[in-house]
């Protein structure tokens, strides 16, 4: 009876870590909300990120939260360093590109809880008297990501942040 509970524990165990290789090796994670606001008035709060951190969830979820700000107060090459002892972990995120007012590109590094390096893309179009906004975030995903991809909804997760964000912003900007 033991070799037998033994081997089925065995092929769950190698069905899941072929299951966990077969999926994908890139991830995409978006959201988009509508704001009462024109681009040009959206943009100046993702383009600056001192102004960034005062809608960005991120940086709002630990207040521990250490932040150094390099390089010019926006645009590319603006940068900011994080160090939190709670949730937020340890990274580096840098404007890559900005072209107002429609998108800005951001270079995202964590360094802890996990090691990773993505792309967040934030999208400004008209629409009619209001913008659509979407917040992307876009990276390769290691072994380990993808096995924590499948035993928590990292969309669902990282999603809700993002949406968070999102409302946040919509009530700035709708001021």
């Amino acid at each position: 009876m033991f070799k037998i509970i033994t081997a089925v524990f065995i092929v769950i165990i190698v069905a899941f870590l072929v299951y966990v290789a077969a999926k994908p090796d890139a991830f995409r994670i978006e959201r988009e909300e509508l704001v009462k606001a024109p681009p040009q008035a959206i943009f100046g709060l993702m383009n600056d990120l001192h102004l960034f951190n005062s809608w960005n969830p991120f940086a709002l979820m630990d207040p521990s939260l250490k932040i150094v700000y390099s390089g010019p107060a926006s645009g590319v090459g603006a940068t900011y360093e994080w160090e939190g002892t709670g949730k937020a972990g340890k990274g580096r995120m840098e404007i890559a590109q900005s072209v107002s007012p429609s998108t800005v590109i951001l270079h995202l590094e964590f360094q802890k809880p996990f090691a990773a390096k993505n792309i967040v893309t934030f999208t400004l179009v008209p629409a009619g008297p209001a913008t659509k906004v979407t917040w992307a975030m876009t990276g390769q995903n290691t072994y380990l990501q993808k096995v924590m991809g499948t035993l928590f909804n990292m969309d669902r997760m990282v999603g809700g942040e993002f949406a968070k964000g999102l409302a946040n912003l919509k009530a700035l900007a709708e001021r």
